[in-house]
């Protein structure tokens, strides 16, 4: 059973000698999730459900994140991917739509914190949830991207892996574990179509399934381990024509970790190319939102499907709204978190080049989707010129990745305003020697005195 191919791989990966550069991305990705789970921990979603959970922070041996507060190991795996989704800076597995992140390393470190794991094995937790959430994801395919959230669904397998190496789940603890994480995936796209709340619990809820998952699995609870390509079963059910002998190829041969892609811009995926494209043109001819007559962007499926609107009255709508993100592209040159203040989002200039903006489907561009992200854009000036750029990737994509010092200047830039200057770079510093340590416990989150104050 495919699942047991998968179970078989994750326990001989707790001692195998894994490659250096899969602990190096692991190390990347552990500090991306740190950079977008800081300023994410201090709104909406997770302030409220600090609130809602508050019986289970104080006690535990797991942390949440910034605040270094305790809590117990499925709280603060569960608060802390809610954070780590809600400011849109959280990594993408690129060719499956997936990001791992927000599950896989909320479940990991609150699972290793739980069982008082080393550095190294905390690195191994989160290298086989990445590995095994993107492979199913990858299966999955686009037609599962049509109604399903991939970070929800596919996020649940990679969460029940990531804990169930933590946990060291022997080989049928370990697909009993992906098995009923399989029965507990779920998330709705009509989730973000909307202004609400909702989408960053989608983390949440990969994180809890997962963990879950794998506690149950532990205990002796037995899934379905035909839930993968049963004839009612995970790919079935959501996707079609799933080909799940792809899901072992090139097993252990190579790291889904080391192809991440890096978010440039704290808004929705989908529309990066867009706003490089657009910030390329700018700064190419010099031109400003006055000169701009009108503009088109040719886009693949989802960005037309679910970020072409031209509201953004909410920071919600602001980071699914094409036309608001090129507006302010042009403007202020990225889209980063002050792009979604009220002041940036009520910005008269902002206002007035929003609605001069539309977007429409390209089929060239889409027919690689969702292996390749680009964005065609076309901009007219009212002095009669037409400019026009293709923007082949996104900047932070694996064909286009960020430097280790550029991942570090944009965990900087995300988690020192949260957390203090000394303690952000003590962490960061401490991160990017993880395998040294002898405990996770030795990792230093938390946050400085007048910043703790601030903190939900």
């Amino acid at each position: 059973m495919i699942i047991y191919d998968l179970a078989d791989w994750a326990v001989a990966e707790r001692t195998n000698d894994i490659p250096a550069e899969a602990f190096h991305w692991a190390k990347r990705a552990v500090i991306d999730w740190c950079a977008t789970t800081a300023p994410g921990a201090m709104v909406q979603p997770a302030t409220g459900m600090i609130k809602a959970l508050d019986e289970d922070i104080g006690r535990g041996k797991a942390r949440l994140f910034p605040s270094g507060a305790p809590a117990t190991m499925r709280t603060a795996a569960i608060i802390n991917a809610a954070a780590s989704h809600t400011v849109e800076f959280d990594d993408i597995f690129r060719d499956a739509l997936f990001h791992a992140g927000t599950p896989t390393v909320s479940t990991a470190l609150a699972t290793a914190e739980q069982e008082n794991l080393s550095g190294e094995n905390f690195l191994r937790a989160v290298i086989v949830g990445y590995e095994i959430g993107t492979r199913i994801a990858l299966v999955m395919g686009r037609e599962h991207y049509k109604f399903w959230h991939n970070t929800a669904t596919n996020g649940s397998f990679a969460a029940a892996a990531a804990a169930g190496t933590a946990f060291r789940l022997d080989r049928d603890q370990f697909a009993n574990a992906l098995g009923i994480a399989g029965t507990m995936a779920a998330g709705l796209q009509q989730t973000f179509r909307s202004d609400n709340l909702a989408k960053p619990m989608h983390g949440a809820h990969a994180a809890d399934s997962g963990l879950l998952a794998a506690q149950s699995a532990r205990h002796g609870i037995t899934g379905a381990l035909d839930i993968l390509e049963g004839e009612v079963g995970y790919g079935a059910a959501m996707s079609k024509n799933c080909d799940w002998s792809m899901v072992t190829e090139g097993l252990g041969e190579w790291y889904n970790v080391t192809r991440m892609t890096t978010k440039n811009h704290g808004c929705c995926g989908h529309t990066f190319a867009a706003i490089d494209g657009a910030i390329a043109i700018r700064d190419q001819h010099g031109i400003t939102a006055a000169d701009i007559k009108h503009v088109r962007v040719g886009g693949y499926s989802a960005t037309v499907d679910i970020c072409s609107g031209k509201s953004h009255k909410t920071p919600v709508e602001g980071r699914f709204s094409v036309p608001y993100l090129i507006a302010n592209g042009i403007t202020y040159g990225n889209a980063r978190l002050d792009a979604f203040t009220e002041e940036r989002l009520n910005d008269p200039l902002n206002v007035e080049l929003a609605p001069k903006v539309d977007v429409y489907l390209d089929e060239e561009i889409d027919s690689g989707f969702p292996h390749r992200r680009a964005a065609r854009v076309t901009i007219e000036t009212h002095d009669g010129r037409t400019l026009e750029h293709y923007q082949p990737t996104r900047i932070g994509d694996p064909d286009a990745p960020f430097t280790d010092d550029q991942i570090s200047e944009k965990y900087m830039e995300l988690a020192a305003p949260v957390m203090g200057d000394g303690p952000a770079r003590d962490l960061l510093e401490a991160c990017w020697s993880l395998e040294t340590l002898d405990s996770i416990h030795d990792l230093p989150i938390g946050m400085a005195a007048g910043k703790l104050a601030n903190a939900g």
